[in-house]
């Protein structure tokens, strides 16, 4: 699925999910299918005066006829879909695209933290039907507060609810000590992610964030040469790839211009990229073929992009 596809789409259906929690279920505004989807797939949702915010596709992957995310009333743009957002109203979307990829494993935890619970919800639908071995480990604030436990509770004891005000915080020790077969797949605040990366060993964790990971790196200018256009740009200190290419009017697909959500994706031709993303894997930054230029620089002098 290209992450350019655009489509409009009608708000079918608004409900309260949890406390500071509505769900959104959309259908094609031309009628007929929706651009297909996976486990762990998210859509950028239009909202109008230069918002764009990213949501998790969280309903049925086998029904194309509706999407259904979940948002959390936290910031401006979830802010808009709280409070203006009507049953009828028509919705620009773009993608599905996914960062967030479910692996044919034999074995699965699942670890979320309140709004997290949203691209987990069908990875586990998808594992219970591949007849997998899993669990899923789910914390929030408190019962009212989390979203679909009534979906959740057909799975039994696979699922185990830890709301913070009856259990505390997550046992991850406890969790990822059962979890030595298994690959982990977490979403939640970055409180959470940072202390399951510390706890998992390399190659047995995926995440998805929200928010941008914390990251430290140097500022210094560099060129950039875009191969497709035969151009060769300086990117200065305090300014971005992004920035810079779109100052000189090449246009590049984007939409959280924080490193989360994969939209400028770009091919890296030559040179060494600075990582600064939340989106690839330590194997793709190692292998160095692709960047996200909202975010991250160069390590060198050069960089050599296909755009």
């Amino acid at each position: 699925m290209s992450v350019g596809t655009v489509t409009e789409v009608v708000v079918e259906d608004k409900a309260v999910l949890a406390e500071g929690v509505v769900g959104l279920t959309l259908r094609a505004a031309a009628g007929g299918d929706l651009p297909s989807w996976r486990p762990g797939a998210h859509v950028d949702v239009v909202l109008g005066d230069g918002l764009v915010r990213q949501y998790s596709l969280c309903g049925d992957p086998g029904d194309s006829r509706v999407w259904r995310i979940g948002v959390l009333k936290e910031g401006p743009g979830s802010g808009v879909v709280h409070e203006r957002v009507r049953v009828g109203d028509r919705l620009t979307v773009r993608g599905p695209r996914n960062n967030f990829v479910l692996e044919d494993v034999p074995r699965y935890v699942f670890l979320a933290g309140g709004i997290g619970i949203t691209p987990i919800m069908p990875m586990v639908a998808a594992a219970d039907a591949a007849g997998a071995d899993w669990r899923l480990h789910y914390g929030g604030r408190s019962r009212p507060a989390m979203a679909f436990l009534g979906e959740l509770s057909r799975y039994g004891e696979r699922v185990r609810v830890h709301p913070q005000d009856e259990c505390g915080l997550l046992d991850l020790d406890g969790i990822l000590a059962e979890a030595a077969d298994a690959l982990v797949y977490c979403c939640g605040p970055e409180p959470m992610l940072a202390a399951v990366e510390e706890r998992c060993p390399p190659g047995a964790l995926r995440t998805e964030r929200f928010s941008p990971k914390p990251v430290e790196g140097t500022d210094e200018a560099f060129e950039v040469e875009l191969s497709l256009s035969g151009r060769t740009l300086r990117v200065e200190s305090g300014r971005s790839i992004l920035e810079t290419v779109e100052k000189a009017g090449v246009g590049v697909l984007s939409s959280c211009r924080e490193g989360t959500c994969g939209t400028c994706e770009t091919p890296v031709l030559d040179g060494e990229p600075e990582h600064r993303d939340s989106v690839l894997t330590e194997a793709e930054r190692a292998d160095g073929g692709f960047m996200m230029i909202c975010v991250s620089r160069a390590r060198g002098p050069r960089l050599v992009l296909e755009l």
